[in-house]
């Protein structure tokens, strides 16, 4: 069965914090890898399996920068390549284990598990409100038992808000209002806005206001797994739709999903807001409300993977509103592609 993911992307692979001067073993893309924060502060990736009898580099340890196979003792240095050897002097020329790129940016760290001759950091989707002075926000990792996939899908087409977050985000006008849909090569935006409804609890505490409210939803998609949603509401009529937000609340919801499986994801998340932004009680108030929201997508997401698992022969069917999620997929797919075509054709020769 081929791939659902591209290999030649950066994927999130932690955050930032999660990486210290301590072995961290995380599966990525179906690879196992094992990162670590060298002395001089950058974040290093190797394959996670000794050269030697393929034994977790992780279940061994750090001596300074250089990692111990715990189960004979190799040693390998930050770039993979093996620097001692027990009982000979000579190192054998081929003993190195893969690195990956790796870059760190927007509180996350990328890594590049395909060709990394094409590593170009340029590539790092953008989630810069992430460290932006100007926003402030925090999120968490979620472990999803479903291929990634189904968290865009889930992501793309926010009318299920209106049934799975009733109580908090969504309402009656979500699954009712328009939305547009337009795509790029590695792109695709989904905006809907819904003028003069009633705020949903979520956001009428955000906002502090009475009456009817503009809200809007503006999705951006970044191929293959990342989803930066621009929330907010402002009082009805006061130009929100035309560019004047400064009488509303502003958020951003931003997401990275990265495969460790075929049917297993890494979800990073983080709920950022240009409000109330030195209020830190009020940041943590969002972050775990957001994580009960989403433990809710949670449960949907798995049992539909479940039932996909047990029905493998069973197709989706599409609705108007799968739209931005179809063509997200098709983005997906035309990455994959692109990685496949070359060894077919050298299978064919």
């Amino acid at each position: 069965m081929p791939s659902s993911f591209p290999l030649n992307a950066w994927y999130a692979a932690a955050w930032d914090v999660d990486i210290k001067h301590a072995l961290l073993p995380r599966t990525i893309c179906g690879k196992h890898v094992v990162m670590y924060r060298q002395s001089n502060g950058r974040v290093c990736a190797l394959e996670d399996a000794c050269w030697h009898r393929l034994v977790p580099l992780s279940k061994g340890r750090l001596d300074g920068d250089t990692v111990v196979c715990g189960y004979h003792g190799l040693k390998f240095n930050a770039q993979g390549r093996c620097t001692y050897m027990p009982s000979q002097d000579t190192i054998n020329p081929s003993a190195c284990v893969r690195s990956y790129p790796v870059v760190e940016r927007h509180r996350f760290i990328w890594l590049w598990m395909g060709d990394p001759a094409l590593a170009d950091p340029a590539l790092v989707p953008d989630m810069h409100w992430n460290d932006d002075p100007a926003w402030a926000g925090d999120g968490k990792t979620i472990h999803v038992k479903c291929d990634y996939r189904l968290v865009v899908d889930n992501l793309m087409d926010l009318t299920h808000e209106t049934f799975v977050h009733g109580s908090s985000i969504g309402n009656d006008h979500v699954a009712e209002a328009p939305f547009d849909v337009t795509h790029g090569d590695k792109t695709v935006m989904v905006t809907r806005w819904m003028k003069g409804i009633d705020a949903p609890p979520f956001w009428a505490a955000q906002l502090q206001k009475p009456g009817a409210v503009d809200r809007w939803q503006i999705i951006h998609f970044q191929a293959p797994g990342t989803v930066n949603i621009d929330v907010g509401v402002a009082p009805a009529g006061t130009g929100a739709p035309e560019g004047d937000r400064s009488q509303g609340v502003n958020g951003f919801v931003l997401n990275t999903m990265t495969p460790e499986t075929e049917t297993t994801c890494h979800y990073f998340w983080a709920f950022v807001r240009n409000y109330r932004t030195t209020e830190q009680r009020l940041t943590t108030e969002i972050r775990e409300g957001v994580s009960n929201i989403f433990r809710e997508d949670e449960l949907i997401l798995e049992a539909q993977q479940r039932a996909m698992n047990e029905n493998p022969d069973r197709t989706f069917y599409n609705l108007n509103i799968d739209a931005g999620a179809m063509w997200a997929r098709r983005v997906i797919d035309r990455m994959v592609a692109r990685e496949s075509a070359p060894q077919t054709m050298q299978a064919a020769e």
